[in-house]
């Protein structure tokens, strides 16, 4: 399910953000370079959850145009 709403590159992109943000945590510990991993890393959701909501408002655009469509068919017929 997911995967209708999210690409390839976005779960990617995640991936390797969260592997690298606990690779920064095992090398430099509980420091302040920690809260800059997390910084990147919550930037990095925050663009998959936007283009999440962006999937879902064009779905139910599509949706509302092809009842228009199937409206105006029926006119013209």
């Amino acid at each position: 399910m997911i995967n209708k709403y999210l690409d390839i590159g976005s779960i990617l992109v995640a991936i390797v953000t969260l592997v690298l943000f606990g690779a920064a945590l095992l090398v430099k510990g509980l420091t302040h370079d920690l809260f800059l991993e997390a910084g990147v890393f919550l930037v990095s959701v925050k663009i998959m959850a936007t283009a999440y909501k962006h999937s879902l408002a064009v779905r139910q655009l599509n949706e509302k145009l092809d009842k228009i469509l199937v409206l105006l068919d029926q006119k013209g017929a």
